[in-house]
C-alpha cells in the first residue's frame, strides 16, 4: 500500500520522519510517498483533504475534522515554543494594534495565538514564514516568527515585543499546541494505528542517533548551522511528539474551544478529534 505523506523541511520535521520515509524501519507493508512543503501549504492542501496524511498547523485542525483525525505520534507542543512577536526598533505592546503585522499563514496556529494576544489588531498580511524577518527588517511593520527565526532574529537587531507561547500559557495553563499529523479518517482502524505506531517507532530510531544529524536533515535545512539544526530538534520534538497523552489532548481540546470563541458560529465537530 501506498501513502501520501506532507510534512515540512524544518529539522523537527526531517529528523521526525527520516527512518520513516528512509526504510531504516520496518515500514509493515507500507509506502510513503513524500511530499516537502511550507506549513501553510499544507494547511491548505489540508482543507483540500489532498494528503492522506499530513502535518499541519493545529489552528487550521478546526477546519478539517470532518476530514482528518489526529494522530498521538508527530507532534509539536510544549512549554517554551510559541511564536514571538518581534519588532525593528522598540515598540510596545500598546503599539502593536496599530501596526502592520506579517503572519505565517493565515489559517496557522501563529495566527490564531495572535489573534488571542492582539482582537482588536486586524491590519495582517499573510508571508511565508522565512520571508518576515525581512519583512521586519525593512521597516515594513512588526512580525509573527516561527521555526528557526526564533534562534536569529535578535542578531539581526530585532526585539521581541511578546512571547505568543507565553502568553498562551498564561492565560489556558496548558502546553502550546502548534502542530501535529492527521490521517484521512475513510481509513480503517487498524490502518491509522500501524501508521501512528510507525511514526512513533521513526522518532524512537532518530532519538536512538541523537544528536547525531544524518545527511536527510541537512539537505533540508536552508543552510542552517548544526547548532540551530538541534536547538529546532530541541525545541519541537519531545514526549509529546511520542505520545500525546491526556496533557497533550486537553491542549488541542483547549485550542478549539478558543477557536470557537474567536469565531463565533464555527460549527466544529470535537467528539471524535483523534484517531482510535
Amino acid at each position: 500500500m501506498k501513502l501520501t505523506l506532507g510534512f515540512s523541511p524544518c529539522p523537527n520535521d526531517t529528523f521526525i520522519f527520516d527512518a520513516l520515509v528512509n526504510n531504516k524501519i520496518d515500514t509493515e507493508g507500507i509506502q510513503f510517498e513524500t511530499v516537502l512543503e511550507d506549513v501553510q501549504t499544507l494547511n491548505q492542501w489540508a482543507i483540500d483533504g489532498k494528503l492522506a496524511i499530513t502535518k499541519l498547523s493545529y489552528g487550521v485542525l478546526p477546519l478539517v475534522l470532518e476530514k482528518y483525525a489526529v494522530l498521538n505520534s508527530g507532534s509539536a507542543l510544549g512549554n517554551g515554543v510559541g511564536p514571538l512577536l518581534i519588532s525593528n526598533g522598540e515598540y510596545t505592546i500598546e503599539d502593536v494594534s496599530e501596526q502592520l503585522i506579517a503572519i505565517p499563514g493565515e489559517n496557522t496556529t501563529a495566527h490564531l495565538l495572535f489573534s488571542l494576544a492582539f482582537p482588536n489588531a486586524t491590519n495582517k498580511v499573510f508571508l511565508r514564514y522565512d520571508m518576515i524577518e525581512d519583512f521586519v527588517l525593512s521597516g515594513k511593520g512588526l512580525g509573527v516568527i516561527i521555526h528557526e527565526n526564533r534562534f536569529t532574529y535578535a542578531q539581526k537587531g530585532l526585539h521581541k515585543i511578546i512571547d505568543l507561547g507565553d502568553y498562551w500559557e498564561k492565560e489556558t495553563q496548558n502546553p502550546i499546541p502548534l502542530g501535529g499529523i492527521v490521517i484521512n479518517r475513510n481509513f480503517d482502524t487498524e490502518l491509522q494505528q500501524k501508521t501512528d505506531r510507525l511514526i512513533k517507532k521513526s522518532i524512537e530510531y532518530a532519538f536512538s542517533k541523537y544528536p547525531e544529524l544524518n545527511d536527510y536533515i541537512r539537505s533540508h535545512s536552508q543552510e542552517m548551522s548544526e547548532d540551530v539544526m538541534r536547538k529546532h530538534i530541541d525545541l519541537y520534538v519531545n514526549k509529546f511528539s511520542l505520545e500525546l497523552g491526556t496533557t497533550g489532548r486537553s491542549a488541542i481540546q483547549k485550542l478549539l474551544s478558543v477557536y470557537s470563541s474567536l469565531h463565533p458560529g464555527t460549527a466544529i465537530v470535537n467528539d471524535t478529534v483523534f484517531c482510535n
